[in-house]
């Protein structure tokens, strides 16, 4: 069974042959301003915009914890906008992560993933701002991806110590 890769670098250039997806945690308030996000917006206006439409008009599709919006920015590069935090900040709920909606999420980008033939690149998704632990996230990852064949490497950016 393959692994995760890690390497330090910059999840919003991944270095891959072939479809690549870039899979990120989003809230579940519509917000999109603080962190990875605003990597990504530096590179492609086309996920924030997506993610605020799909916010916007969410009585009328599945935008809840747990949901997946693919959005595509280049051939080749596609990025998964995953509802995985319960709004934006730590309260007496605890930190805004919230794990099951990141496993439910993960799991639709398998399928999604598997479909496009794509390998998957992220931070260490719901560790920043959200809060979360990486020792809850991996195990969630191997169990989603990689044990569907399907490559993922994580990004550390610059000197980021990992959670």
């Amino acid at each position: 069974m393959s692994e995760i890769t890690y390497i330090l670098g910059d999840a919003t250039a991944p270095s891959a042959k072939g479809v690549k997806v870039i899979a990120h945690v989003c809230n579940d308030l519509g917000g999109w301003g603080k962190g990875f996000v605003l990597a990504l917006s530096r590179r492609w206006p086309e996920p924030e915009k997506a993610y605020r439409a799909w916010h916007r008009d969410r009585a009328n599709n599945d935008f809840a914890l747990g949901a997946v919006q693919l959005v595509r920015v280049e051939r080749y590069i596609w990025v998964a906008n995953m509802i995985g935090q319960r709004g934006t900040r730590t309260g007496s709920k605890g930190v805004p992560v919230r794990y099951e909606a990141i496993d439910t999420a993960l799991a639709k980008l398998a399928d999604e993933a598997t479909e496009l033939g794509a390998s998957v690149h992220m931070p260490r998704i719901g560790c920043g701002l959200a809060g979360g632990k990486w020792s809850r996230v991996e195990p969630l990852i191997k169990e989603r991806l990689v044990t569907r064949q399907i490559p993922v490497t994580v990004y550390d950016y610059g000197n980021e110590a990992p959670h």
